[in-house]
């Protein structure tokens, strides 16, 4: 009899969570489906492992875990890049450099990264070295972090909304968007520490990770972010109009 009250309320707990949790999502924010946290590795092995295909992850070197990638990828030609030598990296440097470690002709079908472009120090250097490796209908995938504690000090530079690295992969670099999004919402408050009237207020719209997953449908030639119109990268969004 107790073990069926307990049962009962972890259920009812658990469904008071679920509801409590809800609100702390915004509903302009768009969810990551085809490439969420837990999916991206599977859609990239399905569409990679294909003889001929040959496939670049920037940020390759085992750190939290062993790689499955090489395995994953054995049909393919799979290179590891990273900024330090280690275990599964074949090109060791930098990846605001990314092209001047292959020859000209060497072109990829993936290009992929997880968990690096927030320690990147100029990331949409890197997005410009990414198209250039990329082949015209090449894929590009990026997940990085939108809300995330502090890691990696004192190269943790960078957090990235779903609309940042829409801009970093945008069509006036040659990109098509086929999914941007986040995963993995977080439910987060203002501390006790944090200013009075700050103090323990609760704040909504929190994702651990975002995710970017485009095709290359055109190569730019000499591109310069400082030749780009905002309307290239932001399209036909704006910013808010303040309500009176």
């Amino acid at each position: 009899m107790i073990k069926r009250i307990l049962k009962i309320c972890l259920k009812l707990s658990l469904l008071i969570e679920n509801i409590f949790d809800k609100i702390y999502l915004a509903t302009d924010v768009p969810m990551s489906s085809i490439v969420s946290h837990l999916k991206w590795q599977k859609y990239l092995y399905e569409i990679g492992n294909k003889p001929g295909m040959r496939i670049l992850e920037i940020g390759s070197r085992e750190v939290t875990g062993e790689s499955s990638a090489r395995k994953e990828f054995s049909l393919a030609k799979y290179i590891g890049f990273d900024y330090y030598p280690g275990k599964n990296v074949e090109v060791v440097g930098d990846a605001h450099k990314l092209s001047s470690y292959f020859e000209d002709q060497e072109k990829f079908d993936i290009v992929y990264s997880s968990a690096c472009f927030e320690h990147f120090a100029m990331p949409w250097i890197v997005a410009v070295e990414i198209s250039k490796l990329l082949k015209i209908g090449g894929i590009v995938f990026v997940e990085t972090h939108f809300s995330y504690s502090s890691h990696e000090r004192p190269w943790h530079f960078f957090q990235f909304s779903d609309m940042a690295l829409r801009t970093l992969f945008s069509p006036a670099l040659g990109f098509e968007c086929i999914e941007a999004g986040m995963s993995n919402p977080i439910v987060g408050r203002f501390s006790s520490l944090a200013d009075d009237y700050l103090k323990n207020k609760r704040v909504t719209g929190l994702y651990c990770h975002s995710e970017y997953l485009g095709k290359k449908i055109t190569d730019v030639e000499d591109f310069d972010w400082e030749k780009v119109d905002l309307i290239d990268v932001i399209g036909e969004t704006q910013y808010p109009v303040a309500q009176e």
